[in-house]
Formats: C-alpha cells, sequence, structure tokens
C-alpha cells in the first residue's frame, strides 16, 4: 500500500471517527405568538408559560416590518414599556434572537404595540434535556420547530474536511 493510500485512509478514519465523537445537540426556535406571530391583543405570557427555553434556543418574532419591531429591555422597560436603556432593538420581521444566557429575557414592541400587550418575558434555563427527554416533552400538536443547528454546522465542518482532504491527496 501506498504512503498517499495510507495517509487518506487515516484521514478518513479521524474524519469519520469525530463524527462519531461530537453529538450535535439542537436547538429549538420559539416563535413567538406561534401561527399568530408578533401582534397586538395576544397572551404572549400565556403563550411563554408553555415554552421551555433553554441556553442555544432561539426566540423569533415575525411581524409586519415597518408596523411593530422587538426591543429587549430590562424589568422597569417591560413593566413601564419604554425602550430606555434597551439591550437591543430588531426591525426586520422576522427576527431570531439568540438566547445565550440563563436568565430572564424581556421583550416588547417599541412602537406602541407593547401598550397592546406586545410584551414577553422568558425565562432561559441553564442546561438543555437529553434528546430522548425533549422527545417526549413536545407533544404533536406542539408549536416548536426544531432547527438542528449543530447538526448543519458540524456537516459543513465534515464536508469541507473531505473536500480539503481530497485536494490534499490529489496533489500529493
Amino acid at each position: 500500500m501506498s504512503s498517499n493510500s495510507s495517509l487518506l485512509i487515516i484521514y478518513f478514519v479521524v474524519v469519520v471517527g469525530t463524527a462519531f465523537l461530537v453529538s450535535p445537540t439542537t436547538a429549538t426556535d420559539h416563535i413567538v405568538g406561534a401561527n399568530k406571530g408578533w401582534n397586538p391583543g395576544i397572551n404572549y405570557t400565556s403563550w411563554a408559560n408553555n415554552q421551555t427555553f433553554f441556553v442555544g434556543d432561539y426566540i423569533s418574532f415575525r411581524y409586519k416590518k415597518l408596523e411593530h419591531n422587538v426591543y429587549e429591555v430590562n424589568k422597569t422597560g417591560y413593566e413601564n414599556c419604554t425602550t430606555e436603556g434597551a439591550l437591543g432593538n430588531w426591525t426586520n420581521g422576522k427576527d431570531f434572537i439568540h438566547l445565550t444566557k440563563p436568565g430572564k429575557y424581556y421583550f416588547i414592541c417599541g412602537l406602541g404595540g407593547c401598550s397592546q400587550g406586545m410584551k414577553v418575558s422568558v425565562v432561559v434555563r441553564r442546561l438543555a434535556p437529553s434528546p430522548s427527554a425533549s422527545i417526549t416533552e413536545h407533544s404533536a400538536d406542539s408549536e416548536k420547530h426544531s432547527n438542528s443547528v449543530d447538526a448543519v454546522l458540524l456537516s459543513k465542518w465534515l464536508s469541507l474536511s473531505l473536500l480539503i482532504g481530497s485536494i490534499i491527496m490529489y496533489t500529493v
């Protein structure tokens, strides 16, 4: 067996072995208001109470651009519907906000919608459940949408690694 063939075999064993060792986790995209979106007159407290948020999940807001927006605010801003000292502002109409730390997050509409109920607070937990526990917690009619963010990144990494490995072996 040539040294090029041996290197190629070792390379593929390492790449495939890494794929099995890395356990991809899934992040959940919590769409605020589900199919009703981010609009006045919706009970977002009730919606939030039926969700379980973990670090790494996303909360996304769907609304008509220029009619509404999203501000992340502190507790006082949430209670008083003010954007002073806002921690973030989104205006695209399809906004994905990555929940990167445990704790309480507060979101409001800064274009007058907050006084019409367009505000939501969520508690983000530190640890995600195991994939099997996560599957049993989600009912068939759940309004949650899972995105395998880490699995997609791993897949892209593996594809890139295979491409680079092939190029290296072809040029040697």
